[in-house]
């Protein structure tokens, strides 16, 4: 697979995303966003389209801060509040942070996570831009805009690179402003 190269559209960046099949189990169709990472123009057309969620009507950042969930949302998320000039904060699972956390558990298909932020990292009265790979079910997003609320924050929009359209993800998180860039 060839690079798109200088001047590459969102299309083309998006491009880039690879099937493979049967990852991580039979019947399963993998998207790999590897191939867009390693692409410099590729990986700064998604970032900026990312970031244009968090953005008012004129251009200028919306946002406080932008949160990215664990892990790819790490990935999308930190260089997105750079274009936003803004902070960044992880979502990380389950006894990953080192000090005091808000936590939200929420059901899987076959169990239960848990989600956490540091108390202090998104403050009363913050407007924040949520981050990550792909939006599912729902639940790690919902789990995300559930832990921004107990700080006392709120949600200007979600922004994920990639919709599964056949999940109810989109129904999941009510009617917080979603932008995804590619639904499969």
């Amino acid at each position: 697979m060839t690079a798109p190269g200088p001047g590459t559209g969102l299309a083309d960046a998006l491009a880039l995303i690879a099937d493979v099949p049967d990852f991580p189990e039979p019947g399963i169709l993998f998207k790999d966003i590897t191939p867009l990472l390693a692409d410099h123009t590729a990986f700064t057309a998604v970032v900026q389209a990312l970031a244009d969620a968090g953005r008012d009507g004129s251009g200028r950042p919306a946002v406080d801060k932008v949160l990215g969930m664990e892990s790819r949302g790490f990935i999308l998320g930190a260089p997105v509040a750079l274009a936003l000039e803004v902070g960044f904060v992880p979502v990380r699972k389950v006894g990953k942070l080192p000090r005091e956390t808000y936590a939200v558990s929420y059901a899987l298909e076959y169990g239960e996570a848990t989600l956490e932020v540091h108390r202090d990292a998104v403050r009363p009265g913050e407007s924040v831009l949520l981050v990550d790979d792909v939006l599912a079910t729902g639940g790690t997003a919902r789990a995300t805009l559930d832990l921004v609320e107990k700080c006392g924050a709120s949600v200007h929009a979600v922004a994920m690179l990639m919709e599964l359209g056949f999940l109810p993800g989109r129904e999941t998180l009510g009617d917080v402003p979603l932008t995804t860039l590619l639904t499969v």
